[in-house]
C-alpha cells in the first residue's frame, strides 16, 4: 500500500482525506513514477467541489491532481521512458499520491527544479493551446485577463516571444512584474476597458480571459467579434458567443517538450509560490480558494 489524498464526495477542501491505496500498475505505453512533486491547479478545486461534474464525472474515491514529476519505477510495454528516468507529465488517475501513472513522460533536465517540473505541465499546455486556437500573429495586440496568474504569466511570455504586443489586466502590485515580462500592465476592476484603450489606442485584436471575472461582454466589444475572444475560466462563455477552452486534443504537436526546454534554459519563468507536504492538501486548496497564492502551489508526497 502507498499514501494518497482522496475524496469520496463533492464539497469543500475538507473532503480531501489522507488514504492508503494500492499503487497503480502501468498499462501498455504508460510509466509509473515515484512522485517527487505534484502541482495543484484551479481545475483540481473545481473538480473536487463538483462544479465540473458534468465534464469530469467522478468514480469515487478519486485521487485528485493533473500533473506530476518523479522517477520512473515501473514501465508498461512500449513506454516512452525507462526505470530510473526522471520525468514529468500529465497524470492518469491522479497525482496527489506517492505513485502516479504518466502516458507521455517528458525527460526532466537537471536544470529544471522538481517544483517547476510539475508546475509546468497543465498551465503550459493550456497557455500554448489557447494561443494556438486564438492565432495572434507578430505585430498584433493580445489582451490577457488574469495576466499575473499561472496560465496568464506563461501566455504573456509565449506571446511576447513571438512579437505579439501584450496588454494584461492585473492587480496594481503586479504591474511592474508584468512590465518586466515585456507586456503592458493595466489595473483590473471597474474601468479596465477604458484603461486598455488608453494603452492600446489602435485597438485589441484578440483577448484571452484567464480570470473568469465577468469581463467577456466588454472583451467582445473591444475586439468587435466573439470569435476573437477565448476563456478558460468563465462558464458563461456561450452567452457571449465566446469559446470556452477546457482542454482536448486539436491534433497539434505536444508543446510540453519545448516548454521544458525553454524553462530549463531560463527563457520561461514559472513562478512557484509555496510547497506543502502531501497531507496538507486541504490547506493548499484553501489557500488557492482564498487567492493567497502568487504563483504555483506544489505538493511533496
Amino acid at each position: 500500500m502507498s499514501k494518497a489524498i482522496t475524496f469520496s464526495e463533492y464539497g469543500a477542501p475538507d473532503v480531501l482525506r489522507p488514504s492508503e491505496v494500492t499503487p497503480p500498475e502501468p498499462a501498455p505505453g504508460q510509466v509509473r513514477i515515484r512522485v517527487r512533486t505534484a502541482s495543484v491547479n484551479p481545475l483540481d478545486l473545481k473538480i473536487r467541489s463538483g462544479l465540473m461534474a458534468e465534464a469530469f464525472p467522478a468514480r469515487f474515491p478519486v485521487i485528485p491532481g493533473l500533473d506530476a514529476a518523479g522517477v520512473v519505477d515501473a514501465v508498461g510495454e512500449g513506454a516512452g521512458a525507462a526505470v530510473g528516468d526522471e520525468v514529468l507529465g500529465a497524470a492518469v488517475g491522479g497525482s496527489y499520491a506517492e505513485y502516479a501513472l504518466l502516458e507521455r513522460p517528458v525527460a526532466r533536465p537537471r536544470a529544471l527544479s522538481w517544483e517547476v517540473a510539475a508546475s509546468l505541465v497543465t498551465v503550459g499546455e493550456t497557455a500554448s493551446r489557447v494561443l494556438r486556437r486564438l492565432g495572434p500573429r507578430a505585430g498584433q495586440t493580445l489582451l490577457v485577463h488574469g495576466a499575473a496568474g499561472s496560465v496568464g504569466t506563461l501566455a504573456v511570455q509565449l506571446a511576447v516571444a513571438r512579437g505579439i504586443a501584450v496588454v494584461g489586466t492585473v492587480a496594481e502590485h503586479d504591474v511592474e512584474r508584468l512590465t518586466a515580462l515585456g507586456a503592458t500592465g493595466v489595473r483590473y476592476g471597474d474601468g479596465w476597458a477604458d484603461r486598455v484603450k488608453r494603452v492600446a489606442p489602435e485597438g485589441v485584436d484578440f483577448v484571452l480571459d484567464a480570470s473568469g471575472a465577468g469581463v467577456l461582454a466588454d472583451s467582445v466589444a473591444l475586439t468587435g467579434d466573439g470569435a476573437r475572444v477565448i476563456t478558460i475560466a468563465d462558464l458563461s462563455a456561450a452567452e457571449h458567443g465566446v469559446r470556452f477552452s477546457a482542454g482536448g486534443a486539436d491534433h497539434a504537436e505536444d508543446p510540453l517538450p519545448q516548454l521544458v526546454w525553454l524553462a530549463a534554459a531560463g527563457e520561461l519563468d514559472v513562478p512557484v509560490w509555496r510547497t506543502y507536504p502531501l497531507d496538507q492538501a486541504v490547506t493548499a486548496h484553501r489557500d488557492i480558494e482564498a487567492r493567497r497564492n502568487k504563483g504555483k502551489v506544489v505538493l511533496l508526497p
